[in-house]
């Protein structure tokens, strides 16, 4: 108890933040009571602390939201607007894009460091190899992360999995990744110096394994409530298609069902509750704040649709709030109120001043300059408190089938910009979440509006546009 005492008359403050890989918004039970899935450990950190109901990645794929978190930048800024192996085209060819995160941007973690704090960084990172590693941007130590984006398996021996040696056969890769975390939280209790813990799981991204019991226990779940089970139950053609040599209706999950996926959420879970119990166990709750989110929305259009993201429209891939609206908490201890619900919007890139802020850190805008501080609402979700317009830029056709395109969230609307050919889609989100009745032709003003201010922060961000297809000749259309 003295290491944690003193920590707090330090007023140091420890951070662990937990990323999830394409896990719904609607996946966890603390924003969707009747997931089929189970939660009990993400649930009980919810109600300890604030939820953020409109939370989104900056993008609809994992890298360039990843490197968002760490440099308080939207990917459209630093040329890093695809998941770092994505190369698919279709009408047009995509912009060209980044495949690391630059090492000229001082990550988040850096600037811990610099301030005294240890770094530990476990799991899945896909934004560089050699050269860009977690060790080269910030982090002390590195357990699996890499350039790879996925593991070839889940079980050890591990394959495609850098910088993280096998255990002993048959063990579970999220189950490891946890357990790493909390040899960390071991060893950094020795020390008075606070630390930040980055735990990057793999899961939920295929491949779609998990242990055979808990598989089991949710085909005897499904069996019992009459469902499809990974069967699936599906709606054809939900979604238009973008690929042209692509002959097949798309499949869209319209249920929750998927036994294997079921049993990897758990699996993610129980993690998440390994470390939330070693930090008990230490004595460290009351100075550490507890960040989750996913990296992009679930995965329901492609890969094994595993799971839906109904009512939201859409999933991984695509622009729609499927694709890009998070389950998002901070646990603050002694700022928080428990059980708190924000509506206030947000993203990705705000994390870096928001933790820097809760830290007691000076800013450095010039480095986290598309961030907001959410201090303000952290201490009072009801605060006047607007931290402006999020904007959104994907010039690529996702592996998931989603259309090249950008958007701006701003207030209660969304418009979204078509790359291909100009359209817009303007939703009332507040009363419209899934994104069904488009109030272009209704709404010509407001979108004229957010139109012009799209094109402003395109222009200053000088985002990339789609180009020219070298097969056909087709060129897109000149937009901003």
């Amino acid at each position: 108890m003295a290491l944690s005492l003193s920590l707090q008359a330090e007023g140091k403050l420890n951070f662990v933040f937990i990323l999830a890989d394409d896990l719904g918004y609607n996946d966890v039970g603390f924003n969707n009571p009747d997931t089929f899935y189970e939660t009990p450990n993400l649930d009980q950190l919810a109600a300890s602390g604030m939820v953020f109901t409109d939370f989104y990645a900056a993008s609809q794929v994992c890298s360039p939201t990843r490197a968002s978190i760490l440099t308080g930048k939207y990917p459209a800024r630093l040329d890093t607007t695809n998941f770092f192996s994505g190369r698919r085209g279709g009408t047009f060819a995509s912009a060209d894009f980044d495949t690391v995160m630059p090492s000229a941007e001082i990550t988040l973690a850096e600037t811990l460091k610099e301030n005294g704090y240890q770094t530990f960084f476990a799991g899945k990172w896909h934004l560089g190899g050699k050269g860009h590693l977690p060790t080269d941007q910030g982090f002390d130590i590195n357990k699996g992360g890499g350039e790879n984006g996925l593991p070839r398996s889940y079980f050890s021996p591990y394959k495609n999995v850098e910088n993280l040696p096998a255990g002993p056969e048959g063990e579970f890769l999220t189950n490891r990744l946890s357990r790493e975390s909390v040899k960390f939280l071991n060893q950094v209790s020795k020390s008075e110096d606070p630390f930040l813990l980055y735990l990057s799981f793999y899961s939920v991204h295929t491949p779609l394994q998990a242990p055979k019991r808990l598989v089991e226990k949710y085909e005897a779940k499904a069996k019992k409530l009459g469902i499809g089970g990974e069967a699936g139950s599906f709606d054809l053609e939900k979604e238009r298609q973008v690929w042209p040599d692509t002959t097949e209706p798309r499949k869209l999950r319209i249920r929750q069902d998927h036994t294997t996926y079921a049993a990897m959420v758990e699996s993610l879970d129980s993690a998440v509750g390994r470390v939330l119990g070693q930090l008990d166990q230490l004595n460290l709750r009351d100075n550490t704040a507890i960040v989750f989110m996913s990296d992009n929305g679930g995965t329901s259009t492609s890969e094994g649709h595993p799971t839906s993201n109904l009512p939201l429209r859409g999933g991984k891939g695509w622009m729609y709030e499927g694709g890009v609206r998070e389950p998002m908490l901070i646990r603050w201890p002694g700022v928080t109120a428990a059980g708190t619900r924000c509506t206030v919007p947000a993203v990705s890139t705000d994390f870096y001043p928001t933790l820097l802020d809760m830290a007691g850190i000076p800013a450095r805008p010039d480095q986290h300059v598309d961030g907001r501080s959410l201090v303000p609402v952290l201490r009072n979700p009801f605060a006047k408190f607007d931290r402006g317009p999020i904007f959104f830029h994907y010039p690529h056709y996702s592996n998931q089938g989603g259309f090249p395109a950008s958007a701006i969230r701003k207030g209660e609307y969304k418009l979204i910009q078509d790359l291909e050919d100009g359209a817009f889609e303007l939703y009332h989100l507040a009363t419209d979440i899934e994104e069904h009745n488009n109030l272009e032709q209704l709404e010509s003003e407001r979108v004229k509006e957010l139109s012009a201010e799209l094109d402003a922060w395109r222009r200053e961000v000088e985002a990339k546009p789609l180009k020219k297809n070298p097969d056909t000749g087709a060129e897109p259309p000149v937009l901003w």
